[in-house]
């Protein structure tokens, strides 16, 4: 890209931290229409509705738009993969949500607005970074992703979560976890990863495009989003009580070399178990089985 104004597409997450963070969206057009950019601001009253306008104005084919930036969390930064991959419009993140993993993995400042902001501005002018994303095929549904699919224990908590009304807020995973965490034990899998059949008793089951999912939990901490791979990460059967003196190194990235712990890379895998529903960047997929697979280079970031 040469220095000049573009057409930008602002898709604004309305309930982005629990709608305690507001404010990002209308400073994210501002700074946009200040740089000289014409911005098309869309904030509506719910995701659905936002995935459809949003999607109509990136195919407006009287005025294409030059690239689409999603304010919010992870979830958002999905719903933009799912409107521009393999489109060649550049998708650019300001983050505002509970979850920003994809945006940390591509380097964009995660505590400071203005500084993810500048970093949009400057990306702007120059080519877009190309990486990976990955499909999820379930039924005769296929999905795309970014950051992490989830078929194990942090799955579990998330559908727990989403079935549960109180309490509001973050505070309502917190109360999932607990609660399945009274009842934790190894699920039975059933893996073919690019042919390779693997069965085994496992407490998590991921595939992974991003090294870090939940907020911050760096599963794979070595994860490339543009080697042409995932990960599938497994954490094998343990007791309840290490599992919870090891779950903290998670975050950390300290936990890769536990026995219990195997990483391998793959470019297709099918995950099966009973009683799991899949989650993929913390939006529900259904209940398993699912085929994952790599699309390699199908994304332009703006980084």
């Amino acid at each position: 890209m040469t220095a000049a104004a573009r057409t930008v597409v602002v898709a604004v997450n309305p309930m982005a931290s629990f709608g305690h963070r507001r404010e990002v969206g209308p400073r994210v057009v501002e700074r946009l229409r200040e740089a000289g950019h014409r911005v098309i601001a869309m904030d509506e009253a719910n995701i659905e509705l936002l995935r459809r306008e949003t999607a109509r104005a990136l195919h407006d084919d009287t005025d294409r738009p030059d690239a689409l930036v999603v304010v919010g969390g992870d979830g958002m930064a999905n719903l933009g993969i799912d409107l521009v991959a393999g489109t060649g419009t550049p998708l650019g993140i300001v983050p505002s949500g509970t979850g920003n993993d994809l945006a940390d993995g591509l380097g964009i400042p995660i505590r400071d607005t203005e500084a993810a902001v500048d970093l949009l501005l400057a990306a702007l002018q120059r080519e877009p970074r190309t990486i990976d994303a990955g499909t999820i095929r379930h039924g005769e549904l296929t999905t795309w992703f970014g950051c992490v699919v989830s078929a194990g224990f942090d799955a579990i908590v998330n559908e727990r979560a989403n079935l549960m009304t109180r309490p509001r807020g973050r505070s309502r995973y917190v109360v999932a976890l607990l609660r399945e965490l009274a009842t934790l034990k190894a699920r039975r899998y059933r893996i073919r990863a690019d042919g390779r059949l693997i069965e085994v008793n496992a407490m998590l089951v991921s595939v992974a495009n991003n090294r870090s999912l939940g907020g911050g939990m760096r599963i794979v901490p070595d994860a490339d989003l543009a080697d042409g791979l995932l990960d599938l990460f497994i954490v094998g059967r343990m007791s309840r009580l290490r599992f919870l003196r090891v779950f903290p190194s998670v975050f950390r990235g300290e936990h890769t070399g536990l026995p219990e712990v195997t990483t391998l890379p793959v470019s297709a895998v099918r995950v099966d178990a009973e009683g799991i529903v899949a989650y993929a960047d913390g939006e529900r997929i259904g209940p398993l089985p699912i085929e994952v697979a790599v699309a390699p280079g199908v994304l332009r970031v703006l980084v």
